[in-house]
């Protein structure tokens, strides 16, 4: 697509699609800031948009898993900063010791397990949303997940053999 026919095509969705971002809870600097990203996103796709049948409904898409990317963004950043875990009982002290153990071994995972463990096992987002943000494919994405889960669990029994060893 040239960019004669994407200014024409996508630029000119920008009112509705900064509409669509105020009336989904953004004030106007998120919601220019979304708009922006979703143009972005369309560019970035240019060369397959002119066999997409709806470009309209593609960018309102777009727009919606943004907002919906950003507001799960602020709940888990008010939650850390609240110093809260999502489905984590911490009541007693072995138990945020034990949170407090998984948090440093997924900081030392790679940055792509990392990232897809805290996706979806923190932040609670589905298979589809991190193969759309990270570009892995469901095999990869699987694949990942299961070995930042194995690595986590190994980790874990040995920190806790070499504990219970040495009382």
């Amino acid at each position: 697509m040239k960019i004669d026919e994407f200014n024409e095509k996508a630029v000119s969705l920008r009112d509705t699609l900064l509409g669509i971002a105020v009336n989904d809870g953004c004030n106007h600097d998120d919601a220019e800031d979304t708009v922006q990203e979703t143009l972005l996103r369309l560019w970035n796709m240019r060369d397959s948009l002119d066999t997409h049948p709806n470009i309209r409904a593609l960018a309102i898409t777009i727009l919606h898993n943004i907002v919906r990317d950003r507001w799960r963004h602020q709940q888990h950043e008010t939650a850390l900063a609240d110093g809260q875990r999502r489905d984590i009982d911490v009541s007693t002290e072995e138990a945020r010791d034990d949170a407090e153990l998984i948090s440093l071994i997924v900081d030392r995972l790679p940055p792509l397990q990392k990232q897809i463990f805290c996706m979806k096992e923190v932040e609670g987002y589905t298979a589809e949303e991190i193969m759309d943000i990270t570009g892995c494919t469901a095999d990869s994405l699987r694949q990942n997940l299961s070995r930042a889960r194995r690595k986590i669990r190994e980790q874990f029994i040995k920190v806790q053999q070499l504990w219970t060893s040495k009382r």
